[in-house]
């Protein structure tokens, strides 16, 4: 019987986590760099993190996915299938390889640990999407965004994952153990 309850709490702790992560973005999102306003920072990863660090690497995953077609019907339709596919493939990446690590050391050091190899994930794999998905998906040459990559792609990625690493630690460390809490 309990092991239904906590599905269920499961279930409606991600479906808010899913919800949240949502608001997150269509409340903020804004362009870093000038010279490439098509990439935006918001702080929707955060509870994509949070859901990773409390149900593990394969529930933040499919979190992660829904969040990343609902935001792309929604909030973020103008980048269509390719913003979709990024989004999954860059967040996707990131709560994946965070859960895991966390997974194996559930500590605050573990949860650092947790965030710089999700940021480094991510940093390579968008150096990577980007050059084969960007040329398309802004009508540009590849030399044109291969000339973006260390001045800006890589920057970003690093300022969008680290900013977000460091609000999910906060979050988590505050709002997990109340999450995680059995139900009275």
């Amino acid at each position: 019987m309990s092991n239904s309850r906590f599905s269920v709490r499961m279930l409606t702790q991600m479906a808010m986590l899913a919800a949240l992560s949502i608001i997150l973005v269509y409340a903020v999102h804004f362009p870093i760099f000038p010279a490439a306003s098509f990439l935006e920072y918001d702080p929707a990863d955060i509870m994509l993190t949070l859901g990773a660090f409390l149900y593990g690497p394969v529930a933040g995953l499919l979190l992660t996915a829904v969040v990343c077609v609902i935001q792309g019907i929604t909030v973020s339709a103008a980048s269509g299938i390719i913003g979709i596919l990024m989004h999954l493939v860059a967040s996707g990446g990131y709560v994946l390889l965070a859960g895991l690590v966390y997974k194996r050391n559930k500590t605050f050091k573990g949860s650092i640990l947790a965030v710089l190899a999700g940021t480094l994930t991510r940093c390579v794999t968008m150096l990577i999407w980007n050059i084969l998905l960007t040329p398309t998906f802004m009508g540009v040459p590849q030399e044109a965004v291969m000339a973006m990559l260390l001045p800006i792609i890589l920057p970003f990625n690093l300022i969008y994952a680290g900013t977000n690493s460091i609000v999910s630690i906060v979050v988590y460390r505050a709002a997990g153990p109340l999450l995680l809490k059995p139900a009275a």
